[in-house]
């Protein structure tokens, strides 16, 4: 492979990384909640090049991103509780898992042997452009080496994978910080993993909280392995009092800490924090370190900031 390509966010970098796309490379793009390692989601060579540069375990299922409904409409079937979903968070960070279509062309790695896919349509710009530019449906998982700390910057995607990937579109910090929420419709529907819409924006529009699904060791959408979004350094949570040695990273009014998700206990900023600050946080420590971190309210968007931080602290394969 090539150095990685560093493209800026204008009309001919965008040209570059659709072209680079059409072609069969991969190309990290930022959305709202993280960056994602794109690649032709019709393309199977391209697919299992995402799998092959994350190091991505191949049972589990990529997210495709598309510019809109009725591009989604194409891959999956969608009943009225996922259209109103749609109508709700589309664009958004809400991804749908929905029963695939035997003709939507996708490559079969994509959905690991299941037969429903992942959807979702971004609302970041610059990611909206890239879908309509290369007039293809994108695999897009965090574009970071399989189970470490997602990436928020176009530094942390190269950090990670300079080398491995064609290019980098950089579109400057992403927002949301945390990917994006993961829900099956059903009776009822099912929450696959915690993200960037909350279980009560959800019921709001569904009239019913989401039933928190189980991790599973065979997952049908991306985010249900039990370890993942790791540091090098050991990570200890819900922490009041760290021990000697651990660096310490606060949420809300914590005197002495050294970093902080939100010193004013702000959920959004946190999430948006979330990801860089512990990318900083065990920069510090070293892998050798400790890492204790402060507790966070377990609603709203807390509860996606508290299953990326159990994940992150789980023991490693």
């Amino acid at each position: 492979m090539h150095d990685t390509l560093h493209l800026a966010p204008d009309s001919a970098g965008i040209a570059r990384a659709a072209a680079l796309l059409r072609a069969g490379g991969l190309v990290a793009f930022p959305t709202e909640t993280v960056y994602g390692l794109g690649g032709d989601a019709t393309c199977d060579a391209a697919v299992a090049g995402i799998y092959a540069a994350k190091g991505r375990p191949s049972h589990n299922p990529l997210i495709v991103h598309v510019p809109d409904l009725a591009a989604a409409e194409r891959l999956a079937v969608f009943d009225d509780q996922a259209r109103a979903l749609a109508a709700a968070f589309w664009p958004g960070p809400l991804t749908l898992v929905l029963p695939l279509r035997t003709d939507a062309g996708l490559s079969p790695r994509i959905t690991a042997g299941h037969t429903r896919v992942a959807l979702r349509v971004p609302a970041h710009p610059l990611a909206q452009h890239l879908l309509r530019a290369c007039a293809r449906p994108l695999a897009g998982p965090s574009a970071n080496p399989s189970g470490k700390i997602s990436p928020t910057t176009a530094a942390h995607v190269l950090h990670g994978l300079s080398g491995r990937i064609a290019a980098v579109l950089d579109g400057g910090p992403c927002t949301v910080g945390v990917e994006s929420t993961i829900l099956a419709p059903g009776t009822p529907p099912a929450l696959l993993r915690p993200g960037g819409i909350s279980a009560e924006d959800i019921a709001r529009v569904l009239g019913t909280l989401p039933a928190r699904a189980a991790d599973t060791p065979n997952p049908v959408a991306p985010g249900q392995l039990a370890s993942h979004y790791a540091p090098d350094a050991a990570l200890r949570l819900n922490v009041t009092a760290p021990l000697p040695g651990e660096l310490w990273v606060g949420f809300g009014p914590c005197p002495g800490a050294a970093l902080s998700l939100s010193e004013t206990g702000d959920l959004a900023q946190a999430a948006a924090r979330l990801f860089a600050t512990l990318r900083e946080a065990d920069r510090r420590a070293g892998p050798a370190g400790r890492i204790a971190v402060a507790p966070v309210p377990h609603r709203g968007l807390g509860l996606a900031i508290n299953d990326r931080l159990a994940r992150a602290a789980a023991p490693r394969p």
